[in-house]
């Protein structure tokens, strides 16, 4: 394994370092049981160093811990979809190539105990990143989230053991929206789901990969270190 310094920070003995271990498309499953191991190696020795996963995923559906089933439009029980229940806060969700998801699996005792601060720096992050691109985030009042032009371009949701956190956000770079479709979006009826592709048609997901990383690394003060 190879270990490659992101120069997004200039470097100081007061920043945590954390792994930023980039990958391309990865089957739900796989990266959720890989999260579940980091956690676990990660309440046994809380010393070890934070990281934050970006991936993609093919096609899926996940609902959180509490989620309703009548968000779906579907049967879940006789359908071709991939659909988990996971153990999240928040209703269903859709995943799929060209949404940019992000895992930050963090000790939150070196940053603050505090969820619905973590919930707002992670909306931070998806705010300072499409800024770059001319964008304005908006937070809406009692939702986790961002919204770009009343259009709901991020999706956060979260699992914390014993101060250690798992899933995370979901940006929409350049999906094909059809399978929201079959959904109510994070139980929202009253606001549609839309993607940065919508405002700016020449959106890069790479360039976008690299600058959520810049931007994760400014709002939580770390030193990220690519793995390879």
């Amino acid at each position: 394994m190879t270990f490659l310094k992101v120069n997004v920070l200039t470097p100081s003995s007061q920043q945590r370092c954390c792994f930023l271990d980039n990958r391309g498309l990865v089957p739900y499953s796989e990266a959720w049981e890989y999260q579940r191991s980091l956690v676990a190696q990660r309440i046994k020795d809380p010393n070890l160093e934070d990281i934050l996963l970006l991936l993609e995923h093919p096609p899926v559906y996940t609902l959180g811990t509490g989620a309703s089933l009548d968000f779906l439009k579907f049967d879940p029980a006789q359908t071709d979809w991939e659909v988990h229940r996971i153990e999240r806060g928040g209703e269903v969700t859709y995943h799929c190539p060209g949404q940019l998801v992000g895992y930050p699996i963090l000790n939150l005792r070196h940053y603050r105990q505090d969820l619905h601060w973590y919930l707002r720096q992670l909306e931070e992050v998806i705010i300072q990143t499409i800024a770059e691109y001319g964008l304005k985030g908006d937070r809406v009042p009692g939702l986790t989230g961002v919204w770009v032009e009343g259009y709901k371009v991020a999706a956060i949701g979260i699992k914390a053991s014993r101060w250690i956190t798992m899933h995370g956000f979901a940006l929409n770079v350049c999906p094909d929206p059809t399978g929201f479709k079959h959904i109510v979006p994070c139980g929202i009826a009253d606001k549609p789901v839309g993607s940065l592709v919508q405002f700016l048609p020449d959106i890069n997901l790479e360039r976008v990969r690299q600058d959520i990383a810049t931007a994760f690394a400014e709002v939580f003060q770390v030193e990220l270190i690519e793995i390879s």
